[in-house]
């Protein structure tokens, strides 16, 4: 079996400039290859715990099934169509709507509430990336970068149906209408895409306070930076964002594949 690959990691999250508290949660679990970024719906607090309830429930699914066989996606159907780590991060993310579900169940103050989700799970093969939402994951590769997620909004709808253009999506006043989240309700359809991380690329999951303002050149420059630390990039993106005007809370959580 191959490792894991190599890499550095660095990750902020600021409330921006209009918001007086941060919605957005995360994770950092390179022990059993799992990063996170969640953004929560549902106003002060509720959102905090939506988000936070999402990530605990993702990151202790994957740690509790580290090693483990594909029985260990139950209660959810194994899909024998993509890897063992694509179906335990699916998994992980129904588990934690169910998790939402409980939350609202026990205090009527949640109820309303939800969040976005975007992971990346490393494998000894590859890689998986799973989202719901609009929250976003980028790979930049040879000095380019793409998108590896596709927003579940209105706005990103109209612009794959050719009605906006992704400036005019960034400006629209509906760009944080969700049209998919983690709320609670029936087990959300959850895309995965698999990639096989190359040594010199860098991942960014991040928050829609991120790429509502910055275009992806701007982003794009700021990530390909490879004289400043990966600590020094993440909240050279933050700034960036506040800059532009901070009217969401931000998070950019990046990751370096090294070769060994």
């Amino acid at each position: 079996m191959t490792a894991l690959p190599s890499l550095k990691w660095a990750v902020r999250s600021d409330p921006g400039l209009k918001r007086t508290s941060n919605e957005d949660s995360y994770s950092t679990r390179p022990d059993v290859g799992l990063f996170v970024v969640a953004d929560g719906m549902g106003g002060h607090v509720a959102g905090e715990v939506a988000s936070r309830v999402a990530v605990e429930a993702i990151e202790a699914f994957i740690q509790e099934t580290a090693g483990a066989d594909k029985n260990r996606t139950w209660p959810f159907p194994f899909d024998p169509s993509v890897s063992l780590e694509a179906n335990r991060l699916r998994a992980a993310f129904r588990l934690a709507n169910r998790k939402i579900a409980s939350a609202i169940a026990d205090s009527q103050d949640l109820r309303g509430m939800a969040t976005t989700a975007s992971a990346v799970l490393l494998g000894p093969q590859g890689a998986s990336v799973a989202h719901v939402g609009d929250s976003r994951v980028y790979v930049l590769r040879n000095g380019k970068l793409e998108q590896l997620t596709h927003d579940h909004s209105w706005v990103e709808e109209q612009v794959r149906a050719g009605t906006l253009t992704p400036t005019a999506a960034r400006q629209h006043p509906w760009r944080n209408v969700v049209t998919r989240a983690l709320s609670g309700g029936d087990d959300p359809e959850v895309d995965v895409t698999e990639v096989v991380p190359r040594p010199g690329e860098r991942y960014l999951l991040c928050s829609d306070g991120l790429f509502t303002v910055l275009p992806d050149a701007r982003i794009a420059d700021l990530l390909g930076d490879m004289k400043a630390s990966l600590d020094a990039i993440a909240g050279a993106l933050i700034a960036a964002a506040n800059d532009a005007g901070g009217p969401d809370n931000i998070t950019a959580l990046i990751l370096h594949i090294d070769a060994r």
